[in-house]
């Protein structure tokens, strides 16, 4: 799988997935060595038993007397206790390693996600990075409590078995391997074609979650255009894939599983002819025969366990080679990038393309000096949010410069990034936890004073001192559930704690109600008086509050000056504004959000 789908995460190559599974083994490697150990003793213990009984059927054919059988049958019985016993200990000593090391899986994909640039994200969609940290890290998760100690338990009794019978007689041995060659060759035709199998089945699965997601986030706007006709087909298309691909897996076990089935009874039935022949000519005791054929018998269930769990291995191998291919993904800048030489922000010939569309941005030139405040305008589709990703540095242009300071944005390390610019767009989330918890994301060492100067300057204080418990009331299906309006507060808030010289806000305020809308903005530029403001504009009014408008048409920048310049000059701007002027509302195509 080294191909790449544009905007897909990545997924692990084999090599990768067996040095992470190295990595992992050598970080708890006393746990893994103890559960080696003692499956090591659990399947000499169980080898004891077909021995023994070869033995006795020896000994009673000499016409030896009770006693010796009874102490042999003892010991059998002491021999399957203390393999019992053993096994459980084994499993119990992998379970606990299989949970630790689960946790190290987690700990690294969270951390690989949260250092995942916001663009790849959104490119990947998020249906595939929820599917990989849920379903993916579950599958992972049950191979490491589960399959794993169950392979090195089966692993090791398999082992020992085979031993013991080439111990017994080389020959017989000899034969009950190569009775197994038809499970052999059935083993190689389904690992050829199962991890690519089970691959295609995550990836549909994924893309399946990604439109599910999609078409229920932007049910208004499919209910709006009339679009659910498409969804549906897009939906159904991605089943469809789905089903195609599950059906291929199917397939694969349907073919692999009776094949084993069947070639279970040729080592047992091998060695009993053989050995009979043997035996005739005198070469080998009867009970060296009935040995061998019993360890044979016994080694069809560890083999029987081993080739159930490939199948599963195959599945979770597929899930942790996606889970591990997030250490591929592009990640965020390191540190080390240089500081910038002030807080100027210059635009110069900015042009950007997206993977599946055209050209969005045609050659923008903007500077933005520090402490004024811009106002972005312009029809739905003209280009705002994508130049408002650039300013904040979430995308790089595909051609031109965005720089701060002479250093270009996409280039800043993250906490750089975050000391200098901050985008608040509509979208907003509020974690679990109390309110207190959700501020202090933006500043862990704020104060309650500070966390109350936030809220006041975002006009959220009032309702937050109507709550139960002040700043430690719980949010969330368990506690207060905030609407959209506050928490795009509590998003504002912490972009107060969090102080950045540039704010971009990307209709920031779109979900308040125009009174709340304005308050909010107010109280924003008073906070924010001395730094860089730049608003893409959903009402006309923060337009008319601004230094300086530009006006965005066709992904170009067609004017730029103040408010009361663009309204004498008669241009697009002053159009929008006597129009909005004229009705008391901004039109419906005004300000609507720029393309994705």
């Amino acid at each position: 799988m080294t191909d790449r789908v544009p905007g897909r995460l990545p997924v692990a190559e084999p090599a990768d997935v067996r040095r992470a599974a190295l990595r992992l083994v050598r970080a708890d490697r006393r746990a893994f060595a103890a559960v080696l150990a003692l499956n090591a003793l659990a399947a000499v213990a169980g080898l004891a038993g077909p021995w023994l009984l070869g033995r006795i059927v020896d000994h009673v054919r000499a016409g030896g007397g009770v006693g010796a059988v009874d102490r042999m049958a003892l010991a059998i019985l002491v021999c399957a206790l203390a393999q019992l016993l053993l096994a459980r200990w084994a499993r119990y000593v992998g379970h606990r390693f299989g949970e630790r090391t689960l946790g190290r899986v987690r700990e690294e994909f969270v951390g690989r996600a949260l250092s995942l640039p916001a663009s790849v994200v959104e490119r990947a969609g998020t249906g595939d990075l929820t599917t990989r940290g849920t379903a993916d890290v579950a599958t992972v998760g049950t191979t490491l409590r589960d399959v794993g100690p169950e392979l090195l338990v089966c692993g090791m009794e398999a082992l020992f078995v085979l031993v013991a019978v080439f111990v017994l007689d080389p020959l017989l041995g000899v034969v009950g391997v190569l009775a197994l060659t038809p499970i052999w060759f059935a083993l190689r035709w389904y690992l050829r074609r199962a991890r690519d199998g089970y691959l295609a089945e995550g990836a549909a699965t994924s893309e399946v979650a990604e439109v599910l997601a999609a078409t229920a986030s932007g049910a208004r706007t499919v209910e709006a255009f009339r679009l659910a006709g498409r969804r549906v087909t897009a939906s159904r298309d991605a089943l469809e894939t789905s089903r195609r691909t599950r059906l291929y897996t199917l397939f694969l076990r349907s073919v692999f599983f009776p094949v084993v089935e069947v070639s279970y009874i040729l080592p047992v039935a091998g060695v009993l002819l053989v050995g009979g022949v043997l035996h005739g000519r005198g070469t080998v005791s009867l009970g060296a025969v009935v040995a061998a054929a019993l360890y044979l018998r016994q080694f069809t269930e560890p083999l029987d366990q081993i080739l159930m769990r490939v199948e599963q291995l195959q599945s979770s191998g597929a899930s942790f080679a996606r889970v591990e291919g997030l250490a591929r993904a592009p990640e965020a800048v390191p540190g080390g990038s240089p500081e910038p030489a002030g807080d100027r922000i210059d635009v110069t010939g900015a042009r950007y393309a997206y993977e599946r569309g055209g050209e969005v941005l045609r050659g923008v030139d903007l500077t933005v000096r520090p402490g004024e405040r811009l106002a972005v305008v312009g029809p739905s589709g003209a280009g705002k949010t994508t130049l408002s990703r650039l300013l904040a540095g979430v995308d790089a242009p595909t051609a031109g410069s965005v720089t701060v300071g002479g250093v270009p944005v996409a280039g800043l390390e993250p906490e750089r990034l975050r000391r200098q610019v901050v985008l608040v767009t509509q979208e907003h989330h509020v974690f679990l936890g109390t309110v207190r918890d959700n501020l202090r994301i933006a500043e862990p060492a704020a104060t309650d004073e500070e966390l109350w100067s936030a809220l006041a300057a975002v006009g959220a204080d009032a309702w937050v001192r109507e709550l139960p418990k002040g700043l430690d009331t719980g949010l969330g299906a368990a506690g207060h559930r905030t609407d959209g309006s506050q928490a795009q507060q509590l998003a504002l808030a912490r972009v107060v704690l969090a102080d950045p010289h540039t704010l971009i806000l990307d209709e920031a305020t779109a979900l308040l109600d125009p009174a709340a809308a304005r308050h909010t903005e107010r109280a924003l530029a008073a906070v924010l008086r001395g730094r860089t403001v730049i608003a893409i504009a959903h009402r006309l009014h923060t337009a008319h509050d601004a230094d300086r408008v530009a006006v965005m048409e066709d992904g170009r920048l067609t004017e730029l000056g103040t408010h009361d310049d663009l309204v004498a000059s008669g241009g697009a701007y002053a159009a929008l504004w006597h129009t909005w002027h004229g009705n008391g509302a901004a039109p419906s195509g005004e300000g609507g959000t720029a393309v994705p």
